[in-house]
């Protein structure tokens, strides 16, 4: 039925960012969807929006509105009919989506770690007294800080070549880039993880996530195949702790959630932006228990935290 929904006349509208990881997201869905359906690759139109995080390189994500930045024209373009579906990055999407919009289905997560990248250095421990690091996420920041309070800061944004470039040329030490992204972008020599319990990494980093309309049948009998049961229980563990915090891109928040037999195991973290002060904790709930286990786990480090911690 949905091979004859969608066809190289008709092609289902794919609508991503322009950078490379998005592209290479956006294309990684098309051939699940090949795959699943056994339809030919004109079958699927693969549509680029520019964004404001993609227009805005200059200044820090907190500074020009937080979440959103990356996902809001795109959603704007799903409500409106110009695309029939998008695929996002997780761990950009804000926690409440538009009215009459769904995040329905997840790919496979990748590595969720964080990569340490240096032309000169091992690791974070080797860095420098005074070093300086180029990073435009206020989580890594934080974290950083905790481990290192010597070492200072310099925004760095743009896709992995720009970055590259940037140490290169001199203006930071190291920098910081999803494994995920890394991966998906074919990348292998610059992955260097930073273990969890260094650097508890975004919610729902290396999650790929596709927004569709809500009660559009044909959209969710295409992709249904593609959904991937367990990466979506824990990111919605993990969102679950982080819409209690009401986390944005001016809140340092780390959360992860693993599965251990028929249990969710949930690790979160908030930290101060000054790396000074942090609450951790870890959760474990049965399967069907876990998203609520994400809520309360959100309540109690907002409690721990006190009023004024996460302003």
């Amino acid at each position: 039925m949905t091979s004859e929904v969608y066809t190289p006349d008709r092609p289902l509208k794919i609508g991503t960012r322009g950078s490379p990881l998005a592209l290479a997201q956006a294309h990684e869905t098309r051939r699940r969807l090949m795959d699943a359906h056994d339809m030919p690759e004109e079958a699927f139109a693969i549509t680029v929006i520019t964004t404001t995080g993609d227009a805005v390189q200059d200044r820090p994500l907190s500074e020009i509105g937080g979440k959103g930045l990356f996902t809001k024209e795109i959603e704007a373009a799903l409500m409106d009919g110009r695309i029939d579906l998008a695929v996002h990055s997780t761990k950009d999407v804000a926690n409440t989506l538009p009215d009459g919009l769904v995040l329905s289905t997840y790919l496979p997560r990748e590595d969720v770690r964080d990569s340490f990248i240096s032309r000169k250095h091992a690791s974070i421990a080797d860095l420098p007294q005074g070093a300086v690091v180029g990073c435009s996420s206020i989580r890594r920041r934080a974290q950083l800080l905790a481990l290192r309070p010597d070492v200072s800061f310099v925004e760095f944004r743009g896709n992995v070549q720009t970055r590259l470039r940037k140490l290169d040329d001199g203006l930071a030490e190291a920098t910081f880039l999803a494994c995920a992204g890394l991966q998906r972008l074919n990348e292998p020599d610059l992955i260097n993880p930073v273990p969890v319990d260094v650097m508890l990494p975004a919610v729902a980093q290396g999650a790929i996530s596709l927004e569709q309309r809500e009660g559009d049948e044909g959209v969710s009998a295409l992709i249904a195949p593609l959904n991937h049961a367990d990466t979506a229980l824990c990111v919605r563990v993990e969102r679950a702790m982080l819409a209690e915090l009401d986390g944005s891109c001016r809140t340092p928040i780390g959360g992860l959630a693993t599965l251990e037999g028929g249990d969710v195991v949930l690790r979160g973290e908030i930290v101060r932006p000054d790396g000074k002060i942090s609450h951790s904790d870890e959760w474990r709930a049965p399967r069907a228990d876990a998203v609520a286990m994400g809520a309360s786990a959100g309540r109690i480090l907002k409690e721990r935290a006190g009023p004024g911690f996460l302003a």
